[in-house]
């Protein structure tokens, strides 16, 4: 299948013209070649019907033929427009919408916003659909607060979209005035209806606003969440941490498997809408906080606070190493990592994998047909350091003594700074051993001065270090 904007330089899906199930290959070999030495990849999960899947479109307004606007998306790497009537990637619901928006916007004679020159009234719309509940959201963007005739542009929309056989739930005018590429301003009116509309996903009821963030491939989407929930292998005892949280999805699906859930978001619209999601839904048994995952999380490290499985899903740029260490403090049994960009995943389990977790496996899932995105679900389960494995090899072979197998200078060093917060060096750990009379390898951290002047290891480390010999059972 191929669409003519191809041919304008429309860069939406730029995979369109690559068979579906080469498309796939192509992605789940990216995720192996980036993540495979990690752990296992699992064969990339795609759609039976990979088209008008977009239940979210956004259309930039634009001046027309005869004096009318138009709207469309902008052509690859360029800022101009190109007029879309249908589109094979967006929801057919919200294509009849849109024909019935730039209807309305030029009965009422609204002018396109110039973003060069400043002129002019409307610059976006953004439309939402539910597709559980096929509850339609219009948001028209304008660069002035004042939307002259609004009523009889809500009038002429409604009868625009039944012409069209579309129910329009909700129409809200944003207000953007800043020069920006960003679509969306901070103030909002309600022009008609609630604001906001419903869809259900994975079993749960969800308020969707104009600024919340809301997967939008909702078939895929619940095989998502779905392999997020069965990674985390949940008993219904565990306090579960969902960072980057947005609206709460991922959190109250987990909710029914779990003790606690705590979710963490920045955008606080996106946190109100997670505190009214579980509200809607009965959760009672989930927490939603308004700060950034990383500063929350190393305050949360700071005063003892635990969690036995944490969720993921940060933004393209991936997460922090501050993020990454704490959560190593927290000393999750599973981390999920569902992640939107291979790359970035791919640098944060060398972070992840170094503080001693490992990559149990990796399932791509085909969010974005015909576009080059992929999304990945990875399981990591917590090691456990001080585990012991018994092999059939002779000391002699080995050339270590029966002491040395019991913990290595730096499972003793980590036990002494768990424990006591204290850092001990190599040289402390050999004079205590020496004096508890083990013997090691010749030579071993025998200084290369003939007489050197050692500093002695001070009364309370080696109290400490004495503490991880007996707790390695070394004395």
């Amino acid at each position: 299948m191929d669409c003519k904007l191809r041919a304008k330089n429309c860069g939406g899906c730029p995979l369109l013209g690559l068979d579906y199930a080469a498309q796939l290959k192509q992605k789940e070999e990216k995720v192996r070649a980036l993540v495979g030495k990690y752990g296992p990849v699992h064969p990339i999960r795609g759609m039976e019907q990979p088209y008008h899947y977009r239940n979210k479109v956004i259309s930039t307004f634009a001046p027309g033929f005869g004096g009318k606007l138009t709207s469309g998306i902008y052509a690859a790497n360029s800022h101009k427009v190109l007029p879309v009537e249908s589109c094979l990637l967006q929801d057919e619901v919200l294509d009849k919408t849109m024909q019935a928006v730039r209807a309305a916007a030029n009965a009422c004679r609204y002018q396109p916003y110039d973003e060069d020159k400043g002129t002019g009234l409307v610059r976006h719309c953004l439309l939402r659909r539910g597709v559980a509940t096929g509850q339609v959201m219009v948001v028209l963007v304008t660069a002035q607060p004042v939307l002259p005739g609004a009523k009889n542009f809500v009038k002429a929309l409604l009868a625009e979209t039944a012409q069209r056989g579309v129910t329009v739930t909700t129409v809200v005018q944003n207000v953007n005035s800043r020069k920006t590429s960003v679509v969306l301003g901070e103030a909002e009116k309600v022009l008609y209806g609630k604001g906001f509309i419903l869809d259900t996903l994975c079993g749960k009821s969800y308020a969707i606003s104009p600024r919340s963030f809301y997967q939008i491939n909702h078939t895929q989407t619940e095989v998502l969440y779905g392999l997020a929930v069965e990674a985390a292998k949940l008993t219904g005892k565990e306090v579960v941490l969902d960072a980057y949280c947005g609206i709460g999805t991922i959190g109250l699906t987990a909710a029914d498997h779990a003790k606690q859930v705590v979710g963490v978001e920045l955008n606080r619209d996106a946190v109100q809408d997670a505190i009214g999601n579980a509200r809607h839904n009965g959760v009672k048994n989930a927490r939603f906080f308004a700060a950034d995952a990383t500063r929350w999380i190393s305050e949360a490290t700071a005063a003892g606070e635990k969690a036995d499985v944490i969720f993921m899903d940060p933004p393209r740029e991936g997460s922090t190493p501050e993020f990454l260490t704490s959560v190593a403090r927290m000393e999750p049994k599973w981390v999920v990592y569902v992640s939107c960009n291979p790359v970035t995943l791919a640098r944060d389990l060398a972070t992840l994998t170094k503080l001693g977790y490992k990559a149990e496996g990796f399932t791509p899932v085909d969010m974005f047909p015909h576009t080059e995105h992929i999304e990945t679900v990875c399981a990591l389960s917590k090691l456990d350091i001080y585990q012991k494995i018994t092999v059939d090899l002779k000391m002699d072979e080995l050339d270590v003594t029966a002491a040395e197998t019991k913990a290595t200078y730096e499972e003793i060093r980590e036990y002494v700074k768990e424990h006591t917060g204290l850092n001990v060096s190599d040289l402390y750990i050999a004079q205590v051993k020496r004096k508890c009379g083990i013997k090691e390898r010749q030579n071993y951290n025998k200084p290369k001065a003939e007489n050197p002047k050692q500093l002695k290891c001070p009364t309370e480390k080696e109290k400490a270090i004495r503490e991880a010999l007996k707790h390695f059972k070394m004395i």
